[in-house]
C-alpha cells in the first residue's frame, strides 16, 4: 500500500510536468517508490528599524514657469535642512504641473506639487525634523520597513527553524507510513517575503499647522522562511 500510494503521487506530478511542456518519461520508467514530498517554515514578527517619510507641497498660479521654480526652491531648501541632520537621507521625489480648466475646457490656472523623502533610522530625529519642516512641506505619508541587515539576521534564525521543522517532519512522517528512516533528494530554502505594516496617509489641512515633531510607531514586519523538497523513505 505505502508502494501503490508514492508511486500514484509521483505519477500525478509526472502527468503534470508532461502538461506544461516537460520531458515525458522513457517507455517502461517506474517512478522510485517511497518518495515524499514535504514543505515547511518559519516565521517570526520583527519590529522596524527604518522610518520613511513624504512630504510635499503644493502651488497655485498663472504661470507654470514660476510654480516649478517656487516649488523647487522650497524643495531644495527643505532637503539641504534635512541633509543637515545627523542619520536623515534626503532625496527628491515626485514633481508634478498640471492645468486646471474650466466649463469651457480652457485653462484658468496652474497647480504644481514638489515631493521630498526623508529616510532615517533614528525615529526621534526624523520625527522632529518633520515637524520642523511643516510651514514649508507637510507629511502626507509615513512608511516603515526592515532594514537589509536586520531581515538577513531575521532570515538567518528563521532558516535554521525552518530546517529543524523540514527535518522532523520528514521523520515523523516516514514512521507514519512505517518506514525507519530517510535520506533528503532535494531541498529548496527561500525566503516567502516580508509584510510591513500599511502606511499611513496625514491629512495636508491637519499636518499644515502642525510644528510639533510628528509621532512614529513603527510596529513590527513579519518575516517567512520557507524549506521545500523531497525524501527518499528507508526501510
Amino acid at each position: 500500500m505505502k508502494q501503490l500510494l508514492a508511486a500514484t503521487l509521483l505519477g500525478t506530478t509526472a502527468l503534470a510536468a508532461s502538461a506544461q511542456g516537460g520531458p515525458m518519461p522513457p517507455d517502461g520508467w517506474q517512478p522510485p517508490a517511497g518518495v515524499l514530498s514535504l514543505s515547511a517554515e518559519a516565521a517570526a514578527e520583527v519590529p522596524t528599524d527604518v522610518v520613511r517619510v513624504t512630504l510635499a507641497a503644493e502651488q497655485e498660479g498663472a504661470e507654470p514657469a514660476a510654480i516649478s521654480s517656487a516649488l523647487s526652491a522650497k524643495a531644495q531648501q527643505v532637503i539641504a535642512h534635512a541633509k543637515r541632520v545627523s542619520g536623515i537621507q534626503a532625496e527628491s521625489g515626485g514633481f508634478t504641473i498640471y492645468p486646471s480648466t474650466d466649463r469651457n475646457g480652457r485653462i484658468s490656472t496652474w497647480r504644481g506639487r514638489a515631493e521630498v523623502i526623508l529616510q532615517s533610522r533614528d525615529f526621534s530625529a526624523a520625527s522632529k525634523l518633520a515637524g520642523e519642516l511643516a510651514s514649508q512641506m507637510q507629511v502626507q505619508n509615513i512608511s516603515f520597513s526592515l532594514s537589509r541587515e536586520a531581515r538577513l539576521a531575521a532570515e538567518s534564525k528563521l532558516t535554521e527553524q525552518a530546517v529543524a521543522a523540514f527535518r522532523d517532519k520528514a521523520q515523523t512522517t516516514t514512521k507514519l507510513f512505517g518506514y525507519g528512516s530517510y535520506t533528503i533528494r532535494s531541498v529548496q530554502v527561500g525566503e516567502a517575503g516580508t509584510v510591513t505594516p500599511m502606511p499611513r496617509m496625514y491629512a495636508k489641512a491637519a499636518m499644515a499647522a502642525e510644528a510639533a515633531p510628528v509621532p512614529m510607531e513603527g510596529g513590527k514586519a513579519q518575516v517567512t522562511v520557507t524549506v521545500n523538497g523531497s525524501v527518499q523513505m528507508l526501510k
